[in-house]
């Protein structure tokens, strides 16, 4: 009997393989998280006292490194492995929507967020004229676990699902399901910080409903830090992705409307900052059309084959879908569309014979222009650019497939 040459493959090869899926920023995180524990293990420093955070050392000393510092560090093995492990679907699910420097700006607004909730609670508990009681001043938080309950709120607002599981166990609607592992995480582990954890909640609400819509700046900003030349080498990366999706507004995943301000603290316009606090859910008329919510599409650079084999199939589907002549969607495009001229076809051949090496070609008669011109449109409604789907089209004789796949491989 012929063996089976087709082998599971092996535990360090699916280790790869979960680790190569794991995005840019939460995989940093991830490294950023483990390697401080692991020294602070190494050195045998346990004074966590002096970076979780204090509200009093922040009130009393002014210590503002406590609101960053106290959410890499962890005080044990558990407890680092626990949270990077939630981390992973909840990061990954969100880079992959805002894009890696997006998700890094958001985790640094929640954790600022956070350590004021915090402040601003314990300093109210503590200087209450009813019974006042500073164990929240000196309660020494530190840990991730802030952050990803902020990460719980959006990534459940951003899903749309109505309930949630716990743990397999039961469902609870899905806009008490953090409140509800709140809960059940103060059961079983009495050391955690509730209030940390609260305040991770709250940051999140407040981020879903918009009220920090005027601290979130705009594409130009991304895209600024993307382009930058300290950051070249990390934007290079296989699993670096790129805030490139369509949301003009610049909103990180809200319930605000797209036709709200956007980048308030950055547009100038004190009003528009101060109306952007205001929360407003979308209609169910935008809600049919796009989901708001979302960004955009977050392209990562150097893709697995997957994604170019998905991407290549959707694109053919939606070539043979739009591909009748009879289809009136077509028809207004080509009517409404602009005609290419002659001389602009002779410069586009011109540039595919030079960069073949050859002769130019002859020039194109007007009513092969005109036909081209529906099949430009439809590439350029799939989100490539007009030229390069001018160059493309003309290069593959007006084969739509032949074009598509000179663009993919372009893009790849």
């Amino acid at each position: 009997m012929r063996p089976n040459i087709v082998s599971e493959a092996g535990l360090q090869t699916r280790a790869g393989q979960w680790w190569d899926s794991i995005p840019f920023l939460t995989s940093a995180v991830i490294v950023v998280c483990g390697l401080i524990y692991l020294i602070c293990l190494l050195v045998g420093y346990d004074s966590f006292y002096e970076v979780c955070f204090l509200p009093e050392a922040l009130v009393s000393k002014f210590q503002v490194y406590r609101i960053y510092t106290s959410i890499v560090f962890h005080g044990s093995l558990l407890h680092v492995l626990f949270n990077m492990l939630a981390l992973v679907p909840l990061g990954s699910e969100l880079e992959r929507i805002m894009g890696s420097i997006r998700l890094l700006y958001m985790i640094i607004l929640l954790a600022t967020s956070n350590a004021i909730f915090h402040l601003i609670i314990a300093l109210v508990v503590a200087h209450n004229p009813f019974h006042d009681d500073q164990y929240l001043m000196n309660e020494c938080a530190i840990g991730f676990s802030g952050i990803l309950f902020s990460m719980i709120v959006i990534e459940t607002s951003l899903s749309g699902v109505q309930s949630r599981s716990v743990f397999g166990l039961f469902n609870v609607p899905a806009k008490w399901y953090a409140f509800i592992l709140l809960v059940v995480f103060q059961l079983l582990m009495t050391n955690v910080s509730l209030l940390g954890h609260l305040c991770g909640i709250l940051s999140g609400f407040a981020y879903t409903y918009g009220l920090f819509n005027f601290l979130i700046p705009g594409p130009s900003f991304y895209s600024a830090i993307e382009s930058s030349t300290w950051l070249a080498s990390c934007v290079r990366r296989p699993k670096f992705i790129l805030c490139s999706g369509g949301n003009p507004s610049a909103y990180i995943p809200t319930f605000s409307g797209q036709n709200s301000p956007s980048s308030g603290l950055f547009s100038g316009n004190v009003w528009r900052n101060l109306s952007s606090w205001m929360p407003r859910r979308e209609t169910a008329a935008q809600s049919t059309q796009d989901d708001l919510r979302f960004p955009g599409r977050g392209r990562t650079l150097g893709s697995g084959q997957n994604t170019a084999v998905d991407s290549d199939l959707n694109l053919q589907a939606r070539l043979l879908d739009n591909s009748s002549p009879n289809n009136p969607s077509d028809t207004a495009v080509a009517g409404s569309g602009q005609r290419l001229s002659n001389e602009r076809w002779s410069q586009v051949n011109n540039v595919v014979a030079a960069g073949a090496g050859g002769p130019p070609l002859p020039q194109m008669q007007q009513s092969s222009t005109i036909a081209s011109e529906e099949q430009i449109q439809k590439l350029v409604s799939m989100g490539f650019e007009r030229t390069q789907v001018e160059v493309a089209v003309a290069a593959a004789d007006g084969d739509l497939n032949v074009a598509v796949e000179i663009l993919m491989s372009q893009q790849g």
